[in-house]
């Protein structure tokens, strides 16, 4: 009995190591940590188990990116970060973290580059604390293949949707609200767009707000200078999160028609039958002392001009 026992032994340690190399960085369960990876071709993303130290922001992210630049322990993935891009540094104010690249980032390949900042992106937005992203490359700011700069990066950057490719797009037609000439009412303008499928159609609203009206009969209602930290929808409430420079207005109007520009624009156009707006992740604000925004929205058509007729 005893020889048996023996015998045992040994064959469960050598079950239990078997057991253990099966079970790789790749086998990601639900509600299991994780960071994300380049697949072996690197034509796409996978998930890779990594412990997130949530109690020290900064210090997180810079384990992440030194553990995106580490050689893969298994061949289901390859390192994130290519050998010859060096992270210079990366600071963080507030809750937007700015990450500096040496000049090699730039010689990655067009559809490679977006993949690595997404994985990059998603990974570091995983840490508490941190709701925007900014790369830079030799203290430059990122720009993309057609010039522009790429900016802040969130989640809703890097949406997934299924059968889309990195690179496809999908046209619609948004129906936005702004102000009118005096500032004290709403107006309707419609506006058709051709936009990015990785891009949620809440953030393409919002940042059409920002960006403001077309032609003459619609007025902008929020400061250009406004960073959009994130929207998310989770329960019929879509979130939407502003830096501080939210609350200087710039324009001449009222400032219920500010933030219902946002809610009814939101509302009308996405499944949102709330919308929540915060500053920096706070919601214990108001918009110029006049509107409440510690309190989920509703849709408030009243402050919609009446049509005229003819």
């Amino acid at each position: 009995m005893k020889r048996i026992r023996r015998i045992c032994l040994p064959l469960c340690i050598c079950a239990m190591l078997l057991l253990s190399a099966c079970s790789g960085r790749t086998d990601v369960g639900e509600g299991d940590s994780y960071i994300y990876s380049l697949n072996t071709e690197r034509t796409g993303l996978v998930k890779i188990s990594y412990d997130i130290d949530q109690e020290d922001t900064l210090g997180a992210a810079e384990s992440i990116l030194e553990e995106l630049k580490k050689p893969a322990e298994e061949i289901e993935y390859t390192p994130a970060i290519p050998d010859n891009v060096e992270v210079l540094g990366c600071s963080l104010k507030g809750s937007i973290l700015a990450v500096d690249f040496s000049s090699e980032y730039l010689q990655i390949e067009k559809l490679e580059e977006k993949l690595v900042r997404a994985a990059v992106v998603q990974s570091l937005l995983r840490i508490e604390g941190i709701d925007g992203i900014m790369f830079t490359v030799d203290s430059e700011p990122l720009r993309d293949s057609d010039g522009n700069i790429v900016g802040l990066m969130n989640e809703d950057d890097f949406v997934e949707n299924a059968g889309s490719s990195p690179s496809s797009y999908q046209t619609d037609t948004l129906h936005l609200y702004f102000a009118n000439k005096t500032g004290d009412r709403l107006v309707e303008q419609e506006m058709d767009v051709r936009y990015s499928s990785n891009v949620s159609k809440e953030k393409l609203i919002v940042e059409k707000l920002i960006h403001g009206p077309s032609g003459t009969d619609a007025y902008p209602t929020i400061n250009p200078n406004t960073n959009l930290l994130s929207v998310t929808t989770k329960d019929g409430i879509c979130y939407v999160n502003f830096d501080s420079t939210f609350l200087t207005a710039t324009y001449d109007v009222y400032p219920e028609i500010t933030v219902y520009s946002i809610v009814n624009s939101l509302v009308e156009g996405t499944d949102a039958a709330r919308v929540q707006i915060t500053i920096n992740g706070e919601t214990n604000a108001s918009y110029m002392e006049t509107v409440d925004l510690s309190q989920p929205l509703q849709e408030d058509m009243d402050w919609v001009a009446a049509e005229e007729s003819e």
